[in-house]
């Protein structure tokens, strides 16, 4: 099965082993960084776990990574997502998707995603990284994104940057809501 016909979960099995070896860590070591069960990482690895945003999020972090890495899309001219297609990621505790809509060159260093969200639960990251940078273009809804401690309400057409590598919050207030993020890595 070739890489763009494989499952997400094939294809994130795939990297966490291909950046795991890299790293030179063992499964017990990325585990503890990660804060997760190391039985959680082999099932991952093996293609049997069923990873929530946040898990993924962890791993990345443990392994000093972009979570586009964990997609590695394959790259041509001419690059096409219709609306609802793409490697979608769920977060375990709200009703916020993530499809991965671009990953940057190795020398850019930034992703770019397509963020859906119902209200109801708001969306809190962990810091990435250190030195990401999130940007989000609210499309449609009204939502508070940006910092914990000091969130701003987005309307369509809205834009803010702020801090990825210190806690943040996309809570959406109304539905539908949607917006594109690019994160940098720097």
């Amino acid at each position: 099965m070739t890489q763009q016909h494989a499952t997400p979960q094939a294809v994130i099995a795939a990297a966490l082993r291909r950046e795991r070896t890299k790293a030179g860590l063992s499964l017990s070591e990325v585990a503890h960084r990660a804060g997760i069960a190391k039985s959680t990482l082999w099932q991952l690895e093996s293609g049997t776990g069923n990873p929530s945003l946040e898990t993924l999020w962890a791993l990345c972090v443990a392994l000093d990574m972009p979570f586009s890495r964990l997609f590695d899309p394959p790259r041509s001219n001419v690059h096409v997502i219709r609306a609802g297609a793409g490697p979608v990621v769920a977060a375990a505790h709200s009703e916020y998707r993530a499809t991965l809509l671009a990953a940057g060159p190795a020398n850019a260093r930034r992703d770019l995603f397509r963020i859906t969200a119902e209200p109801g639960h708001a969306r809190r990251s962990d810091p990435h990284i250190p030195g990401v940078v999130e940007h989000v273009l609210l499309a449609e809804g009204r939502a508070m994104v940006g910092p914990v401690d000091a969130p701003v309400e987005l309307h369509p057409g809205d834009y803010i940057a702020y801090p990825g590598d210190q806690p943040h919050v996309f809570e959406a207030l109304t539905s539908p809501t949607w917006a594109t993020l690019v994160i940098e890595y720097t």
